[in-house]
């Protein structure tokens, strides 16, 4: 009997672990020592769309190595999952976080081929603050035009995400607690729309996906909703997915079941918009 067990659990882990390749702390800001982990299917006949993962963590903590699950999880679904760090608060601003997200998609673009990604189909995402920088870089196309690339985002998935509209969060702040926020955006209400992806929107730009949970914080279900009415004369059509029963942080943990009806819609999302050219 424990012969028996012992060669299930094997041929699980073979099954569940050993169809995924996880490349860790490659280097993309040498100056920061900023590190990303790419995992991608290990059988794959013909280069696969990208997702790029920014972390939440409200600006001032998270780390990659949390995500592991994200990344496993849709690796093993055929997508090539690229999970970033990044500066984070007090030591850097919103625009460099904004600047560290920007720089890695761009090592995406120019070196995800040699983990079987196709640099024409790369995805943006983002859990709360990760989303609102996931969100900023696909908009404001200055992040990209400062590296000298074009911007190469073909769709941005934001998952309970925080930020979207930070003048307007600011500006009708009526406790102390936003003030823990000026380190990263200071107190100036132009610096506030500068950085709040809601102000950038054009034609053109990438399309958007968004999830929100039920139970989450006021603030992010009611910036949700601000955000998908200020896009809507851009893209009417714009899936917005309510995950019921879910809070702010069970949001991104649904994605330690690979069940979940979530990876459908993100695949799916993908699988849309990916330029098969």
């Amino acid at each position: 009997m424990r012969y028996t067990s012992f060669v299930c659990l094997f041929l699980f882990f073979l099954l569940t672990v050993g169809c995924v390749s996880r490349h860790k702390n490659i280097v993309y800001n040498a100056e920061h020592d900023l590190k990303l982990d790419v995992y991608s299917p290990r059988k794959v006949d013909k280069p696969k769309a990208v997702l790029v993962f920014i972390h939440g963590g409200n600006w001032v903590r998270g780390k990659k190595t949390i995500y592991k699950f994200f990344g496993k999880g849709f690796a093993k679904k055929g997508v090539v999952t690229v999970i970033i760090n990044y500066r984070l608060s007090p030591n850097a601003t919103y625009d460099s976080l904004a600047v560290n997200s920007a720089m890695a998609v761009k090592w995406v673009k120019q070196n995800i081929s040699q983990y079987k990604g196709d640099t024409n189909n790369i995805f943006v995402s983002g859990h709360s603050a990760g989303a609102h920088l996931a969100a900023l870089i696909a908009t404001d196309d200055s992040y990209f035009d400062k590296l000298k690339i074009k911007n190469p985002v073909r769709g941005t998935i934001l998952i309970d995400a925080f930020g979207l509209d930070m003048y307007s969060y600011l500006a009708n702040a009526k406790t102390d607690y936003s003030a823990r926020y000026y380190s990263l955006f200071s107190k100036d209400p132009e610096t506030w729309k500068k950085g709040s992806p809601i102000f950038h929107f054009h034609k053109g730009m990438p399309p958007f996906l968004l999830f929100v949970g039920t139970k989450t914080v006021p603030t992010i279900m009611n910036g949700t909703t601000d955000f998908l009415k200020a896009l809507q004369p851009y893209q009417p059509d714009a899936p917005l997915v309510i995950v019921k029963g879910k809070r702010h942080v069970g949001m991104i943990f649904q994605f330690l079941n690979k069940r979940k009806k979530a990876y459908k819609d993100i695949i799916w999302f993908i699988k849309q918009e990916s330029k098969t050219a």
